[in-house]
Order: structure tokens, then C-alpha cells, then sequence
């Protein structure tokens, strides 16, 4: 009898091999040719751009400074980042846009979303004088920046001032002593003032008053008005009661408008007084016609008719909007590059870093040059114009007649004077 030698592990192991290779339905595994490339390594997901700098735009959209404001500043800010290449400090720029209702509680809730949760950085606009100094108690502890456009409170680069603040429309301060000064050296030797009651229209007869006794006329009343009260007959027969050679209006917008007009209507006046409006824009002239707006005397740091540059930005304003912008829009502009261009400069967004390099950067305040002081204030030349008659227009928008300019050193309030915290 034949004895089988068993079979080894190691041939076992072929054996079972060559079977499960040889079974039907077996997957086969073709060898890669030669030349095949290798497989592709996992693809990370693109890394994330910069975070974007976000611009806020809060102003009057709808209220009685819309005109002045409104839907052109927001132009205006589009046109100053377009013009900036849509980024700043390698950060593409992001406006975010909203209606201040001329409402302090409005306002408040809006800026303090933009600055906790929204990541707003900066803001520009800020149209009314008391949203102003309430928006700078906000910004201040949150080192946000504020760009103040439109609000002519002398307070906010007086006490009010702050490091992380720049007020860039003419203040209460320039305007009033601009237009004081030449309507009393024309004869203005007793004045009654109708105001418009809050902060603005307080500030302003304040210094302007502070103007007509220094200059030796006669303060013989006032009386203040609501905001967008819109009838001013009551208001304006105290003015003819007082038989003030000037009636000086302290108010602006729609306010401005409407008490000029009436104020133009036979008998509402004594033939002998005269009206000196502080606060007034090109729209506002507009609206009321120069047949009735007729030379009035206006204190202006931007005229869309004034120079080369001013001229130039009209026009692509007017290709937008069909109108000319009014100081209040210009000025959205430059506040808004000029921050644009302080972001680059400083490498960063953080305010107190980019306001001290807007303090230090010249100001380009379209073709008159500028610059900001410590306390916030910025600087730059006004003219005193008088409305042209319909007679003396020319032209579309042709409404200013110069009278003279006024350089920034005697136009704005001296430093040592504003009582500014930062500069003590």
C-alpha cells in the first residue's frame, strides 16, 4: 500500500489562490498601462478670501432732509468706491444702506446692529446733528469710525469731539459767522430769528447770535419751530412783529424751503426785512425758484459749478441722479475716499489707527485743498454766494452769484476755542 504524502501549507496556499483567481464572475484587475498618470490627491477647499470692509451709509432717505441727502448720498458713496477700485487695505468694500427716519431710537438701533453684529465698520452720513452726537457716545467705546456729513453742530469737534470722529460739513460755527458778517456789514443792524428746535437749529442761532452782538446789531426775538412742521404762518407774523431788518431762519430742508416761500408772499413781511437762511442747499434754491429765492445769501464750501473738479464730479452726478449734487452729496465723497485712502495708508481698519493717518493725509476737497485738525474738524476754503436773479441764469442749475471767499483760518473756529478734550 502507497502512502500520500500531505500537502504543505505554503502549496495549499497556491492552490486555494489559483482557484479564487480562475472562479467565475471574478473581478479582473488590468494592470495600468505604462504612461498612466497618478491618481489625483484630494482637493482642499478653496481658502477664504478677505473679510470685506464694511461701509455703513446712514442717512435721510425720506424725512425732510431726503433731497439734500437721501438717495444721492448713497451715489455719492458708490461713486467714491468705484472710483477707490472697490477694495481698501486688501479688502473689497461692502456698503450697507439705511434710512435714519431722523429718529434717534430709529438710528440708535440701527448703529448699534451695524457695530455688535454686523461688523460695520465705519459710517458715513449722519445728516442730523442730534443722531450726530448721539452716534459719536455709540462709536466711541466700540472703535468704530464716523464720517459726520450733513450734521452742522459746532459740538462735534467742539466738546463733543472725538478721536474716531470727523465732522466735514460747514459747521454752525463758519456758517454762521460767514453770512452774520455780510449781511450786517449790508445793512443788517436788527435781527429775529425763527429756529428750528433741536440740536442744529440750536447751535446754530447760538453762534450766529453770539455774531450779531459782537458785531453791534440788535437781537430783538425768537421763536423755534418743530421739525417738518411745514406751516409757518404764526411763526413767520411774530417775525413781522418784531420789525427786525433780518429774519434770519435757522433751519434747513424742507423747513427752509417752506418758510422761504412764504415768506415771499405779498404782506407776510414788511417790505423793509430781509431774509438770511443759513443752512441752504442747491435743491433747496431749486425748489423754491430764484424768483423767490433771489439773493439770498448762502455760505458754501461746495458749488458743482465752482471749479474744474467740482465740474467734472457734477456731471457724472447729474448722468445718475438728473440733478446736481448738493454739498452735503460732494461731501460723501470725499469723506468717503479720503477714509478709503487713510485704510490703505494705515494697513488696517482699526479707527483710532485710521483717523490719526486721515488727520496726516492732505484732504483733496475737489480742487481746494484741505486738511484735518486734531479735534476732527476739517478745513477747507468757503465762498459767500448770493442767488442770481432769473435774469442773471444762464444755464441748468446756474443759480450762485460769489461774492468773496473765505479762507478756512477765518471761516472755522479756532481750536483753543471749541473746548475739545482732545486737544487740552
Amino acid at each position: 500500500m502507497t502512502m500520500r504524502r500531505p500537502v504543505g501549507p505554503m502549496l495549499l496556499a497556491l492552490l486555494v489562490a489559483l482557484v479564487l483567481d480562475s472562479w467565475p464572475g471574478r473581478a479582473q484587475t488590468a494592470p495600468a498601462p505604462a504612461d498612466a498618470a497618478p491618481a489625483p490627491a484630494a482637493v482642499s477647499p478653496p481658502a477664504a478670501g478677505p473679510t470685506p470692509l464694511k461701509l455703513g451709509v446712514l442717512v435721510d432717505r425720506t424725512g425732510p432732509y431726503a433731497a439734500v441727502g437721501g438717495e444721492g448720498s448713497l451715489a455719492a458713496a458708490r461713486m467714491a468706491v468705484a472710483d477707490h477700485g472697490g477694495t481698501a487695505g486688501g479688502r473689497p468694500i461692502v456698503l450697507v444702506e439705511a434710512d435714519d427716519q431722523n429718529d434717534l431710537a430709529s438710528a440708535d438701533a440701527t448703529l448699534t446692529h451695524w457695530f455688535d453684529q454686523d461688523g460695520v465698520e465705519a459710517v458715513v452720513g449722519l445728516g442730523s446733528s442730534a443722531l450726530a452726537l448721539a452716534a459719536q457716545e455709540l462709536a466711541r467705546p466700540r472703535d468704530k469710525t464716523l464720517l459726520i456729513v450733513g450734521a452742522a453742530d459746532s459740538d462735534l469737534s467742539g466738546k463733543a469731539c472725538s478721536a474716531t470722529s470727523t465732522e466735514w460739513a460747514e459747521d454752525t460755527y463758519a456758517l454762521a459767522h460767514g453770512t452774520t458778517d455780510a449781511v450786517v456789514q449790508s445793512g443788517g443792524d436788527s435781527w429775529f430769528f425763527l429756529t428750528v428746535d433741536y440740536a442744529f437749529g440750536q447751535a446754530m442761532e447760538r453762534d450766529a447770535v453770539e455774531v450779531v452782538r459782537d458785531r453791534g446789531a440788535l437781537m430783538l426775538g425768537q421763536v423755534r419751530h418743530p421739525l417738518g412742521i411745514g406751516d409757518f404762518s404764526s411763526y413767520l407774523a411774530q417775525a413781522k412783529a418784531s420789525a427786525a431788518r433780518v429774519v434770519a431762519l435757522a433751519d434747513a430742508g424742507s423747513d427752509v424751503v417752506a418758510a422761504i416761500r412764504q415768506a415771499r408772499q405779498p404782506g407776510v413781511l414788511s417790505p423793509t426785512q430781509a431774509l438770511a437762511a443759513y443752512l441752504v442747499y442747491i435743491t433747496d434754491i431749486d425748489a423754491i425758484g430764484l424768483a423767490a429765492a433771489e439773493r439770498l445769501y448762502v455760505t458754501e464750501g461746495f458749488y458743482w459749478d465752482q471749479n474744474d473738479a467740482a465740474r467734472a464730479f457734477a456731471k457724472r452726478f447729474n448722468a445718475e441722479l438728473h440733478r446736481m449734487p448738493t454739498k452735503q452729496q460732494a461731501g460723501i465723497y470725499a469723506a468717503t475716499t479720503h477714509y478709503l485712502k487713510a485704510v490703505d495708508a494705515a494697513g488696517t481698519t482699526e479707527a483710532k489707527a485710521v483717523n490719526a493717518k486721515m488727520r496726516a493725509l492732505p484732504v483733496d476737497f475737489f480742487g481746494r485743498a484741505g486738511s484735518i485738525r486734531p479735534d476732527g474738524r476739517v478745513l477747507y476754503d468757503l465762498t459767500l454766494y448770493q442767488v442770481k436773479s432769473p435774469q442773471q441764469s444762464h444755464y441748468a442749475w446756474d443759480y450762485y452769484q460769489k461774492v468773496r471767499d473765505i479762507p478756512a483760518a477765518a471761516a472755522f473756529r479756532p481750536m483753543s476755542e471749541g473746548h475739545c478734550t482732545l486737544v487740552q
